[in-house]
């Protein structure tokens, strides 16, 4: 197996409140699709959105399930002004705020939210090294 992602599939109690979220809060393009799932181009990988009911029975189990989902995911920026620029954003498209972005204890700056589902994203800037692909529009 070859080391590398190439979708995140998030199931969501309401996709229509979803891709509202994340094509018009957040700006990702959105690929066309059948009207049950959503999916998102980023750079060198899919996001997907698919109903959380429909997501547990595609994978045989069970929907029921809440509060910390054990993992988050990360976006990683060049600065600490895009983590504060990105968290104010999300929130202003309704996601809500978990932790505001700080300086962190490994020398970077990062803050959370979650989507209207509560998944938890960590928006980074690691002064250290890139973390991520090249960035397409530098």
């Amino acid at each position: 197996m070859q080391p590398r992602i190439s979708m995140v599939t998030l199931g969501v109690r309401d996709l229509e409140r979803s891709i509202k979220f994340y094509k018009e809060g957040l700006g990702f393009p959105q690929m066309e699709s059948s009207p049950a799932v959503a999916f998102f181009t980023l750079n060198g990988s899919w996001l997907g959105l698919y109903g959380r009911e429909s997501l547990a029975e595609d994978a045989s189990v069970s929907s029921e399930g809440s509060g910390y989902n054990e993992f988050a995911l990360a976006h990683n920026v060049a600065s600490a002004t895009e983590v504060d620029q990105i968290i104010g954003q999300a929130v202003s498209a309704g996601a809500t705020l978990s932790k505001a972005a700080q300086k962190t204890s490994w020398g970077g700056y990062s803050g959370y939210f979650k989507d209207p589902d509560g998944h938890l994203w960590e928006i980074a800037h690691n002064p250290f090294f890139w973390v991520g692909p090249e960035d397409e529009e530098a």
